[in-house]
């Protein structure tokens, strides 16, 4: 396989993984879907309920693990599986390479703080010049500096 294409695969399968647990889950299950209906229209639907049961696996992972290591081998076994899968659906039809980096730039890129729709956005510049100090913070902050008194 095409190394292009194999490091696409993985970073689609990571992607994926990770949006699992996250709001943003049902977009991946519904990008992943309408990448596999492109060239498999009657795969389609099985892909999206696999994707379902994947994100089932990796939340009882991670809220049944005793130790942290436990959810991350699950999480890491799940992108192997979905990396094997759409390195499988590459090979099968390259052309689809376009199409899922679409889906990595438009509808699986992360969301940008503040931008969804209960949360507040912020904007702060700041420019210091010479020696000057600047501090910001978004909360709380205490400085405790001994010195240029």
């Amino acid at each position: 396989m095409d190394p292009e294409l194999a490091g696409l695969a993985s970073v689609a399968a990571a992607t994926v993984v990770q949006l699992l647990t996250t709001a943003g889950w049902e977009r991946a299950q519904t990008s992943m879907g309408a990448l596999w209906r492109r060239v498999h229209p009657d795969r389609a639907n099985t892909v999206e309920s696999e994707l379902e049961e994947s994100r089932a696996v990796l939340l009882a992972a991670r809220q049944d693990a005793d130790d942290p290591a436990e959810a991350e081998q699950a999480e890491a076994e799940l992108v192997s599986e979905w990396q094997g899968r759409l390195r499988r659906l590459l090979a099968a039809e390259p052309e689809l390479a376009a199409e899922l980096r679409r889906i990595l730039a438009d509808d699986l890129a992360p969301e940008p703080p503040g931008s969804g729709p209960d949360e507040p956005s912020v904007r702060v510049s700041v420019r210091a010049s010479d020696s000057s100090r600047v501090y910001v913070a978004g909360r709380d902050q205490h400085i405790t500096e001994e010195g240029d008194r």
